[in-house]
């Protein structure tokens, strides 16, 4: 009889229960590891309540993930059993344009953990060698559970090629914002603005790299970004809030010729001022999730002390109350940066 495991299972918004499925076994090019931790973003909250537009249901949620290696296929090299690893969730076709050239996180055909394809929300899962990436010692399972996320803002931040001693405002402080932040500062820039409406977000924005941190709702952004870089404003800006509101706000002010980067996903079709955008020649461009150089990076900053992880975690829940950790969240908005879901009981929280 088969080893049995736990898996998470989304049947509805709202409806999470756990079933006992075989533990799988790896192909030949796929590595069986035991999940250590998951970290919750913005995204699964939208799956949460039934509003990604873009993932049906069931779904074992998990794209967020620390794990170790349990047991290799016959032609994998890389990865040996007790290896500490992390997952980067992309299920990508390998054919079509943006993956013959090298752009594979827009693949035609992309598949996400949790969102379209099976989540890492079990006791064990396997994934294709080419999605495993090794997790250094220096970094605790609860680090790995958050190299996703960051990845995605290196990429971000690599998307500005004068990044190296730019002037950037980052609107918007979330995780994935302060995550931008510190991603900037490794890669070189010389300032940075940080906005938000949220005075407890601003002080960790400042705490972990931000120059200048201003409140947007008592505060006039356009006089903000004078004061902070004068008449020649800024570089590049990031849009990290997905309002119509902070977009605006970077294009009405933006230095003409500059560049605006939207790294935040709208919920609904933005209404921005296309005449200005054209009047001043900005470049409007945008960042998509992240490639394996990425992660590597990512890993690489966090492990050289230039990006602080531990700061933005605000809570550990057990595997079996993931539901608590969305209520949680739900109740604690303001509050909340990440929290991650301790899949394995016997690691520490960290």
């Amino acid at each position: 009889m088969s080893e049995m495991m736990t898996q998470e299972v989304m049947q509805t918004p709202k409806n999470i229960i756990y079933r006992e499925i075989p533990v799988p076994e790896p192909g030949p090019d796929q590595v069986l590891v035991k999940i250590k931790k998951i970290g919750i973003c913005g995204s699964d909250i939208h799956v949460y309540h039934g509003t990604h537009p873009y993932t049906s249901y069931p779904i074992t949620q998990g794209h967020e993930v620390s794990a170790q290696v349990v047991k290799v296929g016959d032609y994998v090299k890389k990865f040996k059993p007790g290896d500490r690893v992390v997952l980067e969730p992309q299920i990508v076709c390998g054919r079509c344009y943006p993956c013959l050239h090298g752009k594979y996180n827009l693949c035609e055909s992309l598949k996400v953990y949790g969102f379209q394809t099976t989540g890492t929300g079990s006791d064990y899962f396997v994934a294709d060698e080419r999605n495993v990436t090794p997790l250094p010692d220096e970094l605790s399972y609860s680090d790995g559970a958050m190299i996703e996320p960051l990845a995605v803002t290196v990429h971000a931040a690599k998307k500005f090629p004068g990044v190296k001693g730019c002037n950037a405002v980052v609107l918007g402080c979330g995780p994935i914002g302060i995550l931008l932040i510190q991603s900037l500062k490794a890669l070189g820039a010389a300032k940075v603005m940080a906005t938000d409406i949220s005075d407890g977000r601003l002080e960790l924005a400042k705490k972990l790299g931000a120059d200048v941190v201003v409140n947007t709702k008592n505060n006039d952004y356009g006089k903000a970004v004078l004061d902070t870089f004068g008449p020649d404003k800024y570089d590049v800006a990031y849009e990290c809030a997905g309002s119509d509101i902070t977009m605006d706000q970077a294009i009405q002010n933006a230095r003409k010729g500059s560049t605006i980067i939207l790294v935040a996903v709208f919920g609904k079709k933005a209404s921005i001022d296309l005449a200005k955008l054209n009047d001043s020649e900005l470049d409007l461009n945008t960042s998509m999730m992240y490639r394996h150089e990425d992660f590597v990076d990512a890993i690489r900053f966090v492990k050289e002390g230039k990006i602080q992880l531990k700061p933005l975690r605000t809570a550990h829940f057990a595997f079996k109350d993931w539901p608590k950790a969305y209520e949680y969240i739900d109740n604690n908005r303001e509050t909340t940066m990440k929290v991650i879901v301790d899949v394995d009981p016997s690691e520490p929280e960290e």
